[in-house]
C-alpha cells in the first residue's frame, strides 16, 4: 500500500493547509472556480469528449465556440460543472444510494433522460473492453455493500479506502452511462468530507496510469490491486495541496520552464520530479508551475 513516507508527507501538507486556510475562504473559492474548467475538461476527455480546454472554458462562460459542438458534449460540460458546484456547497453530503442517484440525474439530465437517475434495470448488461459488469439484479445490493464498507472501514488509510471505493464502483458499473465521470466526482466528495481540496485526474494519464488499474482490479478483485490507484490519488492530492499552499503563503509562482533556466537545470528532470511530487510543483491549464 502507500508508504509511510507518503502518508507522513500528506499529513504534514494537510496540517500546513489547515493552518494557512483560516480566514482565506475567498481565495480558496477563487482557486476552485478557476480550475473548474480544467477539472471538467479532463474528466470528460477521459471519456473521449472532443472538447478542448479552451472550448470547455467558453462553454462554461456561456460564450460562443468557434466550431460546431454536439448537444451531448455541450450538456456533458455544463452538467459536470453544475454537479461539481452543487457538491462544493455540500461537503458533508452522505454518499447514500439515493444521493448517488440524484447526482446521476443531474449529470445525465438532458443527455439521456431515459436512464438518468436510475440504476441498470433488468436486461441492461454492460461490457467495458473484455470485462462484463455484474448483472443488473446485483447492482443495488453491491452498491449498498460498497457504501457500507467504505463508511465503516476505519482501519484503512483514507486514500486507500477511496481508491478501493473508486475501483469497486467502476467494477459494479451501476449505470448504463456516466459511471466514470460520477466516480471521479465521488472521489472529490470523499476528499471534501475529510477537509481536503479537490484533485484532477488528468486525461493524459488515462492509458498509462488510470485505465490499467481498473483492468487489474476487475480481473482479480484483490485488495492488493488498489495500490497503484491509491498512489495516483496521492500524487494528485499532493499536487493540489502544493498549489493551494503556494497561493495561501503568497509565494511567487512561475513556470517550471523559467525555474529551470534560473537554476540552470534540465527541464525534463524537473518535470519528472514534479510528476513524482518531489518538488512543490503543480499544473495550471496543463502547464507546470512552481
Amino acid at each position: 500500500m502507500l508508504s509511510n513516507t507518503t502518508k507522513a508527507t500528506i499529513k504534514a501538507f494537510k496540517k500546513q493547509y489547515d493552518k494557512l486556510r483560516v480566514g482565506r475562504g475567498s481565495l480558496l473559492q477563487l482557486l476552485q472556480e478557476s480550475e473548474l474548467p480544467e477539472l471538467v475538461y479532463n474528466s470528460n476527455a477521459i471519456e473521449n469528449s472532443t472538447l478542448t480546454l479552451q472550448e470547455t472554458e467558453r462553454i462554461l462562460l456561456e460564450l460562443e465556440v468557434a466550431r460546431h459542438v454536439s448537444v451531448r458534449e455541450l450538456f456533458e460540460a455544463k452538467n459536470l460543472a453544475r454537479v461539481t458546484e452543487y457538491l462544493k456547497s455540500k461537503p458533508d453530503l452522505y454518499l447514500s444510494i439515493d444521493n448517488i442517484l440524484l447526482l446521476h440525474q443531474m449529470l445525465l439530465g438532458g443527455i439521456n433522460d431515459a436512464i438518468a437517475g436510475r440504476l441498470r434495470a433488468e436486461g441492461e448488461f454492460v461490457r467495458i473492453g473484455t470485462y462484463i459488469a455484474p448483472a443488473p439484479e446485483q447492482v443495488e445490493r453491491l452498491l449498498g455493500n460498497l457504501i457500507t464498507s467504505y463508511s465503516s472501514n476505519h482501519d484503512m488509510y483514507f486514500l486507500e479506502n477511496i481508491a478501493y471505493y473508486h475501483l469497486e464502483f467502476e467494477r459494479i458499473h451501476p449505470f448504463l452511462d456516466g459511471n466514470g465521470r460520477l466516480g471521479r466526482l465521488l472521489i472529490n466528495q470523499q476528499l471534501a468530507s475529510l477537509g481536503y481540496p479537490p484533485i484532477i485526474i488528468r486525461a493524459k494519464s488515462k492509458h498509462k496510469d488510470y485505465y490499467p488499474q481498473f483492468q487489474k482490479y476487475q480481473e482479480t478483485q484483490n485488495i492488493k490491486e488498489i495500490k497503484s490507484m491509491a498512489q495516483l490519488l496521492a500524487l494528485s492530492l499532493m499536487e493540489s495541496l502544493h498549489k493551494r499552499l503556494a497561493y495561501l503563503d503568497g509565494k511567487d509562482i512561475i513556470r517550471l520552464s523559467d525555474y529551470a533556466k534560473q537554476r540552470q537545470e534540465p527541464l525534463n528532470a524537473l518535470i519528472n520530479s514534479a510528476k513524482r511530487q518531489k518538488i512543490p510543483a503543480f499544473r495550471e491549464k496543463g502547464v507546470w508551475k512552481i
